[in-house]
């Protein structure tokens, strides 16, 4: 790939925090030049930079600690919350950088902040803050000091120097930012160094349906990225909740009934969606694994109809029922599926580039949905990357590697992975 521009400032890898009665103090110390600490109030969480740390006393003992980056600040009813890392393990490279997942977070509350507070507000506070403990424990959360995590290979390719010259916060993708909202706070500073962008990839089944404007809940984008003998190869597909409001109760049923909202509303809905999909990634293939009984029936007659006025040259609905066509355990009957998503996925392609930076861009995208976007769906988009496989791994010239894709491909198919 081509060369890319350093940002303008490095973050912070490595920060001590003090602990202090009255302040918290994250000082860096990973060597970074012309550092400044960041001073943050415990009275009014107004933050400041200082080139120097606060003296420590026998009345003003801090406590210390390792952390490895800064999530961001939420603000609730009468207090604000910092949430730091306290535990990071490196789990992989993108483009030649360490990509770390969050193993342990910190939320450090700036508690005299509410001493001033009315009872209802400290109790509104009170329950607000235990929540913030479950918080600590959410899973599935990664960040690069270096590399953008929030674009797909073929986007940060093609951004401009410009950009690529920008804090990394400011290059990122707002749908996959996961700490977006506890950045600004810590933005409205100009702290760059301690903005660290944050995702999260791992199973969302607690939204359905879309609002009003199109956003679908379980909106997830997912990349294979092949790099060898100096070529980059990458297939993008993405999911998401069926794009109109409805939702799903969760009660004491195996499976709880889905409630259509507003059906009238469901065309204008899909539109708004997939205008915005076609224009974040061209071409579009919405894929319906829902099968045609009961609830999921309705619902994919209502996917279907709202499709019917919207489908043109560049956006295609295709219907699979997958219950009925593969079972719990006739995977490889996905063929039929492939059969009729093949002309699509040769005209759009996939994104490689060379070693002389000759490039071939992917122009759409294939779109799947079942009810979670998880179980039918992650079949569904294995199987579309094994059929791309074969023929990205032809334009490697590496005969072993397309005879290991060969193998790969079957050992998944026997697995029914």
């Amino acid at each position: 790939m081509k060369e890319k521009a350093e940002p303008v400032q490095k973050l912070y890898t490595r920060m001590r925090l003090w602990e202090f009665p009255d302040e918290y103090v994250i000082e860096p110390t990973d060597g970074s030049s012309a550092s400044s600490s960041l001073s943050i109030s415990l009275v009014d969480a107004s933050m400041k930079l200082s080139d120097s740390i606060p003296e420590c006393s026998s009345f003003r003992v801090p406590k210390i600690q390792m952390i490895f980056g800064v999530v961001g600040m939420l603000k609730l009813v009468a207090g604000s919350y910092l949430f730091v890392i306290t535990e990071r393990k490196c789990v992989g490279s993108y483009l030649g950088h360490p990509i770390f997942k969050i193993i342990s977070l910190k939320v450090l509350p700036c508690v005299h902040s509410v001493k001033n507070s009315t009872p209802e507000q400290k109790k509104l506070e009170n329950e607000f803050s235990r929540l913030l403990k479950v918080a600590e424990r959410t899973t599935g959360l990664y960040f690069s000091y270096d590399t953008n995590l929030t674009l797909s290979t073929q986007r940060l390719y093609d951004l401009g120097n410009e950009s690529k010259m920008l804090p990394l916060w400011r290059q990122a993708e707002p749908r996959f930012l996961w700490n977006s909202y506890m950045l600004e706070a810590l933005i409205d500073k100009k702290l760059d160094p301690y903005l660290l962008p944050v995702v999260q990839g791992r199973t969302r089944m607690w939204r359905r349906g879309a609002d009003r404007e199109g956003h679908v809940a379980n909106f997830v984008e997912t990349e294979q990225i092949i790099q060898i003998n100096g070529f980059t190869s990458s297939f993008v597909q993405v999911r998401g909740s069926i794009p109109f409001l409805w939702e799903q109760i969760v009660d004491l049923t195996y499976k709880p009934k889905f409630e259509i909202v507003r059906p009238e509303q469901a065309p204008q809905i899909a539109e708004r969606h997939f205008l915005d999909l076609r224009k974040m990634y061209g071409s579009v293939l919405a894929v319906d694994l829902l099968n045609k009984h009961g609830g999921e029936g309705r619902l994919s007659d209502m996917f279907s109809n709202a499709m019917q006025p919207i489908v043109s040259e560049d956006l295609r609905y295709l219907h699979f029922d997958f219950t009925k066509i593969c079972g719990h355990v006739h995977f490889e009957r996905l063929s039929f599926l492939y059969d009729q998503i093949a002309d699509f996925l040769v005209k759009n392609g996939y994104f490689l580039l060379n070693e002389e930076s000759e490039k071939m861009e992917q122009l759409g995208v294939v779109r799947t949905n079942c009810i979670d976007c998880l179980d039918r769906t992650n079949i569904t988009q294995v199987a579309a990357n094994l059929c791309l496989m074969l023929t990205r791994c032809d334009n490697f010239n590496s005969p072993v590697l397309t005879s290991r894709a060969t193998f790969i491909q079957g050992v998944l198919w026997l697995l029914r992975l």
